[in-house]
């Protein structure tokens, strides 16, 4: 799913270790040339480079595309020679554990949105894993375990935050990021009140959105009115969908 900038704003300005630039974001000039030598950026990186600058979210230093850092070197660019190899663009790594997180390029005639999976490659059994299907994924999958939150609270929605810190669309409905997880859980006290479920977002409309954290099926989501909130979601709710990602994809028709 593209991810939502908005969102990612909210998510930077909110959990604890996203740093902003010294001087704000890069020039436009400055990622127009580095795109230049290394192929276009996926856009939500270069959103962050333009409008964040930063250069260190939570374990893991990124590359930058110009000085606007003080005290930088060639090596700290995303055009340093050593981070293009083959397939692989590395854009951060985690200092002294071998962990290199890199864009993969040969994946880019799969994403017509532009953005591109982020792969880690673990240095010191030279493996790779897929992190997320996009750089706004891989910051809200940094924020969701600074956050104590792992992967995710619920298979679906770790799938959605592998790709963007959360969803507002036109239609109201809000299914929420990492940042906003445990305040508006907290706020309707969820686990007290339905143990077994997890508050993922809103309509828009006053209604909760809920999906099973645990028990047999964690596929489909639930309105219901928080007023009603209790053990029995699955009776007392309306069922919306049972693939949360497609709904979203499809606008989240309401009925």
């Amino acid at each position: 799913m593209r991810p939502d900038l908005t969102q990612l704003r909210d998510l930077i300005d909110t959990v604890p270790g996203f740093r902003h630039g010294p001087a704000g974001g890069a020039r436009e000039t400055m990622t127009v040339a580095a795109e230049a030598k290394v192929g276009p950026l996926p856009p939500s990186y270069r959103w962050w480079l333009i409008e964040v600058g930063g250069t260190r979210v939570p374990g893991t230093d990124l590359a930058t595309v110009g000085p606007h850092v003080p005290g930088y070197d060639t090596y700290d660019l995303i055009t340093a020679p050593w981070r293009l190899r083959g397939d692989r663009l590395q854009f951060g790594a985690e200092p002294d554990c071998g962990y290199g997180y890199s864009f993969a390029l040969d994946r880019r005639k799969e994403c017509p949105d532009g953005e591109l999976p982020v792969v880690c490659h673990d240095g010191t059994i030279d493996e790779e894993h897929l992190v997320a299907e996009s750089f706004a994924g891989f910051l809200t999958a940094l924020a969701a375990r600074q956050l104590g939150l792992g992967d995710g609270p619920q298979p679906a929605l770790a799938r959605l935050w592998r790709s963007t810190p959360g969803v507002l669309l036109g239609n109201g409905v809000h299914v929420y990021g990492p940042h906003l997880f445990a305040e508006r859980n907290g706020s309707f006290e969820v686990a007290r009140r339905a143990p077994h479920w997890v508050l993922v977002g809103d309509d828009g409309r006053g209604g909760a959105l809920l999906m099973r954290r645990h028990g047999r099926d964690r596929r489909q989501l639930y309105r219901l009115d928080p007023g009603a909130l209790g053990p029995d979601v699955e009776a007392d709710g309306e069922p919306l969908t049972d693939d949360l990602l497609g709904w979203l994809a499809r606008g989240a028709p309401l009925p």
